[in-house]
């Protein structure tokens, strides 16, 4: 089954952090899509915060989603901290929904 970085994307965009109202992608939670050669997926995400009580369901929602596309244990998420998160990594779209202005960052 062929599948693409959009396809990837689209499937990350159902995925809502439990805690705000913006989905993961828009959130500006995954840094890296890299769909490797085997059909294996490799994706760098990161959380708002380190102590996110959501972490672990949250990091099984994003495999789920993508194993939906490269099928079953071909998904490695690795979990980045450096860069740290902050708003300016959220798309426009989320700082609209949640009414952030640069001013107020």
């Amino acid at each position: 089954m062929a599948f693409s970085r959009e396809d990837i994307i689209e499937s990350l965009k159902s995925i809502y952090d439990p805690e705000i109202p913006v989905n993961i992608w828009d959130l500006g939670l995954i840094y890296d899509i890299e769909i490797l050669e085997n059909g294996h997926v490799k994706i760098k995400m990161t959380f708002t915060s380190p102590t996110c009580p959501m972490m672990e369901e949250l990091l099984d929602m994003v495999k789920n989603a993508v194993e939906s596309f490269a099928g079953n244990g071909n998904v490695l998420i690795e979990l980045v901290w450096d860069p740290p998160w902050d708003v300016s990594k959220m798309s426009e779209l989320a700082r609209l929904e949640l009414d952030l202005t640069e001013q107020g960052w």
